[in-house]
């Protein structure tokens, strides 16, 4: 057995993206268009798989139907916005570097603040719904209208702008390709996001253990280990993503 085997990993859906951009290549007829709407586009998809792993991880692992989903989402806009607010002089400075220390500290007090209102939102509203689909869709969505207003409560009913800071404006050029500096940033978060699950779920012990729990709860529980905690660490990771993803919307 090869090493790629030993990996357990499908490669096949990986390959679909270049497989994709190589056959629009002849169809859009200029390099640099095709390189700029082809960074443009796995930006975009990166940032709406962000904000999708987490829904997947909590209804492929747990069987949960969690409508309530987006307000996670706008929780961590909302969140950057006043940490990033905070920074002015940081996100005001024309070097990159000093821009992505600015955003390092959003997204991760973003992830912390929307993980710990999942861990609530799992407690009290997911969990006594547990196996029980039409309930879960009518209890999340509620929970959806409370957090919405909510956040309205604390942040106020308008919207709020938030430029990009300084340093990620504009564009690298190559050749006659414009490259947005914001677009190659997102593809590089939602790739470290994309790894980072990928050798979770199939390279480490949890991992191991929450698939094990996924096809057999009983077996698992016998012993010794609790699913419910490793289910309810499932449900906060996917909650805090869905605030990474705000972020980066």
């Amino acid at each position: 057995m090869n090493k790629l085997n030993r990996l357990d990993v499908d490669f096949k859906p990986l390959l679909l993206v270049p497989v994709l951009a190589l056959v629009a290549l002849p169809l859009v007829g200029s390099a640099s268009t095709w390189l700029t709407l082809t960074v443009a586009g796995l930006a975009m998809g990166m940032i709406v798989f962000i904000i999708a792993s987490g829904l997947t991880l909590v209804f492929g692992l747990m069987d949960v139907l969690n409508f309530g989903h987006g307000v996670f989402i706008a929780l961590g806009a909302f969140v950057a916005t006043s940490v990033l607010g905070a920074m002015g002089d940081w996100t005001g400075s024309d070097q990159l570097w000093r821009n992505l220390l600015a955003v390092l500290p959003a997204m991760v007090v973003a992830m912390l603040v929307a993980g710990a209102i999942g861990l609530a939102f799992e407690r009290f509203i997911v969990r006594p719904v547990y196996g029980q689909h039409l309930k879960q869709i009518l209890i999340t969505m509620g929970g959806m209208i409370i957090g919405e207003e909510l956040i309205k409560l604390i942040w106020g009913p308008q919207q709020i702008p938030l430029p990009l800071p300084q340093g990620m404006k504009g564009a690298w050029l190559l050749g006659d390709a414009a490259v947005e500096k914001y677009r190659v940033v997102a593809v590089l978060v939602g790739l470290a996001v994309f790894a980072l699950l990928a050798w979770t779920l199939s390279r480490t012990k949890i991992g191991l253990l929450i698939r094990a729990g996924v096809q057999d709860r009983e077996m698992v529980e016998a012993l010794g280990y609790r699913v419910r905690r490793l289910f309810v660490g499932v449900f906060v990771a996917g909650s805090a993503l869905a605030g990474l993803g705000g972020v980066m919307w």
